[in-house]
C-alpha cells in the first residue's frame, strides 16, 4: 500500500450572470483542494505509478521543467512513501533553481540537469538506457506522468460521484488525463481538453496511444485557448485570472486552471453549450509552482 492525501471530492457550484442567462448548470471539481503539492490531477497520475514502484521495489525517475507541477508532486509523494527518486530537469545546471525546485530538493529529490537537447529526447529508450546506467536500475515515469498506469489512476476522479454531466472539461498538456476520463464518463458525456500549449494534432496522437484500442469518439481537444504556448499569457486572461478570484471566490493561476476557465466563460457567451447543459471543470491545481503557493 502508498500513503497519499485521501480524495473526498469537492464540488463547486459556479454562479454566474451569465450562466444564468445561458440556462446552464456549471461546477467545478476543486481537485486543487485536495493537498497544495500532490493536488490536482498528479495524485491520480502518480498513485498506481507509486504502487508498480513499490511493488518492484525500484527508486523512482522522471522529467520535467523548471516549474514542473509533476516532478514536486512527485518528490513529495516518494518523501511520504520512503521511495528514493530523480528529476531529470530541463535546464542547465542550478542557473534554473526556483521554489519549485528548491522545494522538491527538500523532499529528497535528487535533481539532474540536462541540456534542452537532450531534454528533447527523454522519451527515447536510448537515452532512458543510458540514465540507468548512470543511475542504476529505476522505475521511470514520463513527463507529466502520462503512461497507461497515469492514465488507469485518472479513471477514477469521477468514480465516487452521484451525478452525471453533459460535458466534463480539463486543461490538456499531455493527455493522460482527458484519456482516463475518456475510459470512465457514460458514452453520453462529452470530454473536452483546453490545449494549453500548441500541440494541435501532436495532442491528439498522444491522446489515442495512451487510448490504444479504447479509442471511444467521446472526446475533443479545443486549441484556441492557449494563449500563445505554454505558459504563455496576456492581461486578458491575467483580468479573468483576477476576476474569478474576487468574483467567484476561486484562486486559478494562468498555466493551467486560468486557461480552462476562461475558455469555459468565452464558450458560454459563444452559446456553445445547449441550453439545460450541466458542465463539469476540473481544476487540477498547480497553484504552488505558478504563484509559488500563494
Amino acid at each position: 500500500m502508498i500513503v497519499l492525501p485521501p480524495y473526498n471530492p469537492i464540488i463547486q457550484q459556479i454562479e454566474t450572470s451569465l450562466s444564468f442567462e445561458k440556462q446552464v448548470s456549471w461546477k467545478v471539481l476543486r481537485l486543487d483542494l485536495i493537498d497544495e503539492i500532490i493536488g490536482g490531477n498528479k495524485l491520480f497520475k502518480l498513485k498506481c505509478n507509486l504502487e508498480e514502484a513499490k511493488k518492484n521495489n525500484l527508486a523512482i525517475l522522471t522529467f520535467g521543467g523548471a516549474f514542473s507541477n509533476h516532478i514536486i508532486a512527485t518528490a513529495k509523494a516518494c518523501l511520504l512513501n520512503s521511495i528514493s527518486c530523480i528529476g531529470i530537469i530541463r535546464g542547465e545546471l542550478k542557473c534554473e533553481m526556483n521554489h519549485v525546485l528548491k522545494q522538491a530538493e527538500s523532499f529528497g529529490m535528487k535533481l539532474h540537469f540536462v541540456s534542452r537537447e537532450d531534454y528533447k529526447r527523454r522519451g527515447e529508450e536510448e537515452f532512458q538506457n543510458e540514465l540507468i546506467l548512470k543511475f542504476g536500475d529505476h522505475f521511470i515515469i514520463p513527463e507529466g506522468g502520462g503512461n497507461d498506469l497515469g492514465v488507469k489512476g485518472c479513471e477514477e476522479i469521477l468514480k465516487p460521484l452521484n451525478e452525471e454531466f453533459d460535458f466534463v472539461f480539463m486543461p490538456v498538456g499531455s493527455g493522460g488525463t482527458l484519456a482516463g476520463l475518456a475510459l470512465s464518463v457514460p458514452i453520453k458525456t462529452k470530454v473536452v481538453g483546453i490545449a494549453v500549449l500548441k500541440g494541435e494534432a501532436y495532442l491528439e496522437q498522444s491522446v489515442k496511444k495512451l487510448l490504444v484500442k479504447n479509442n471511444s469518439a467521446n472526446w475533443f481537444i479545443n486549441h484556441h485557448y492557449h494563449f500563445g504556448g505554454y505558459a504563455k499569457s496576456n492581461n486578458e486572461l491575467l483580468d479573468f485570472i483576477s476576476y474569478f478570484k474576487s468574483d467567484i471566490g476561486i484562486q486559478l493561476e494562468p498555466i493551467y486552471s486560468g486557461k480552462l476557465f476562461f475558455a469555459v466563460n468565452d464558450l458560454l457567451m459563444k452559446n456553445f453549450f445547449p441550453p439545460e447543459s450541466r458542465i463539469l471543470c476540473l481544476h487540477t491545481g498547480g497553484l504552488f509552482s505558478s504563484w509559488g503557493g500563494r
